[in-house]
């Protein structure tokens, strides 16, 4: 607790508490009393060394009334009015323990807005960091969806500013609409994706752990244990990136079908699937990191920490548990978000990388000859080390990959991404395994 005794035509006494510096939320009102005579405050604040905040720009009578951020995955932001009566939307950054880094990005919020106004949004707070390096998000940043129900979704191009700023233009078609960096799939989603195949007779649905706030994960298993070949995809490491949701689902339902093909498919491999690996992340609108600051798709080098990281301790647990009866994954898929779309082939020193090397080949061979994959794999120096990819490959001899899905732009079908457009790829990944498995012999 601090006081001052501040000269201004009378005297005042200011108690002041240091709060911000003990971890609690520093936009709330201290618990403490601050009191201070309103002709005195600018001098006060002074007298601490602190800028006196600038007045709000005076907006009249202005289309927008309120950025709703209420609902689920619903990312945090605040807001304010520049002169122009353009809307800044400032994202909040997630944070990684013990670390400078710190990402924004996740876009999901509701306009409420006159009807038939126009809109100019301006997002800022884009300048991440990552490995210790600053690097804006605002480069990878080309488009949003928006929605006016939150389930039919339509692309809209941003405008690059400078100083890393992106800006919205937008036409209110109704009172309310639904902006976000891309499709949303939220919990809600994966809750109605377990219920609808839930009993059928070829899935099982096991816990294997629970999160940082105690949200349940769910292992997926669709097909035979007993199948000659098993594969592993995990989605949403990164809270958010959704694309990896709308490829399971795809796959999954394919394998479902119960035709000749999909009997055929599930004859040779079985599949195990970790939907959502950093639900908590989801629900609160986060971007990256889980919450207790640790990126899920890295320490992948080293066993998980079981408090920081129980998302990946019940993933790892489950893992050697698999590799101990004998049943460890083939082949396993990371699959993320990105600006660029490509396949993370990292090179950690294990024996018989260069026939790792020729798997990873095949596969993306395969990939362009049965899905809209056109991005291809990071160059032949590349290594991203404790990524799952990385890790699975370097500690379990697994065949792992970080596959990127573009979050912008489907070069292959010269088109927006969607959830349809990630769901028909999933589709085919069905065809991609089988002939995957038919052609390498892990």
């Amino acid at each position: 607790m601090k006081s001052a005794t501040v000269e201004g035509g009378c005297r005042r006494n200011v108690e002041l508490e240091d709060f911000a510096s003990s971890g609690h939320n520093r936009y709330a009102m201290p618990p403490s009393r601050i009191l201070v005579a309103l002709p005195v405050a600018l001098t006060t604040l002074a007298a601490f060394g602190a800028e006196p905040a600038k007045s709000p720009v005076a907006i009249t009578n202005h289309p927008l009334e309120f950025i709703d951020t209420s609902f689920e995955n619903a990312s945090p932001v605040w807001y304010e009015f520049a002169p122009d009566s353009t809307v800044l939307v400032h994202l909040l950054y997630d944070h990684e323990r013990s670390s400078p880094n710190r990402a924004a990005g996740h876009i999901h919020f509701q306009l409420h807005a006159k009807a038939g106004s126009r809109l100019t949004l301006e997002f800022t707070n884009l300048d991440n960091v990552w490995n210790g390096v600053s690097g804006s998000v605002a480069r990878e940043l080309k488009a949003v969806v928006i929605s006016e129900d939150g389930r039919a979704w339509k692309s809209v191009p941003l405008e690059s500013l400078p100083e890393n700023r992106v800006r919205l233009h937008i036409e209110m078609p109704g009172p309310r609409l639904y902006v976000a960096r891309v499709e949303p799939y939220r919990l809600s989603d994966l809750d109605k994706f377990l219920a609808g195949i839930r009993t059928n007779r070829l899935v099982q649905v096991t816990a294997i752990g629970r999160t940082v706030q105690g949200r349940e994960l769910e292992m997926l298993r669709v097909g035979n244990p007993q199948a000659p070949f098993r594969v592993f995809l995990r989605a949403r490491a990164h809270a958010w990136e959704p694309g990896g949701n709308w490829v399971v689902e795809g796959l999954v339902h394919r394998l479902l079908k119960d035709d000749p093909e999909a009997r055929k498919y599930l004859e040779r491999y079985c599949v195990y699937v970790l939907p959502m690996a950093n639900k908590d992340g989801v629900a609160l609108g986060r971007t990256r990191f889980n919450l207790r600051g640790k990126d899920l798709n890295r320490n992948w080098d080293k066993p998980a920490d079981p408090q920081l990281a129980p998302e990946n301790f019940a993933l790892e647990q489950w893992l050697e548990g698999m590799v101990k009866a004998g049943q460890a994954p083939h082949l396993a898929l990371e699959l993320h978000n990105d600006g660029s779309g490509l396949l993370h082939i990292s090179r950690p020193p294990v024996p018989e990388l260069s026939r790792y090397l020729e798997r990873m080949a095949t596969l993306e061979e395969l990939l362009r000859k049965h899905t809209w994959f056109t991005e291809g794999s990071t160059k032949e120096s590349f290594r991203n080390s404790g990524t799952l990819g990385d890790g699975w490959l370097e500690r379990y001899g697994i065949d792992a990959v970080v596959h990127e899905f573009n979050c912008n732009w489907i070069a292959g079908l010269k088109d927006y991404p969607s959830a349809k457009h990630w769901q028909t790829y999933g589709e085919k990944l069905a065809t991609v395994f089988y002939e995957y498995f038919g052609s390498v012999k892990p």
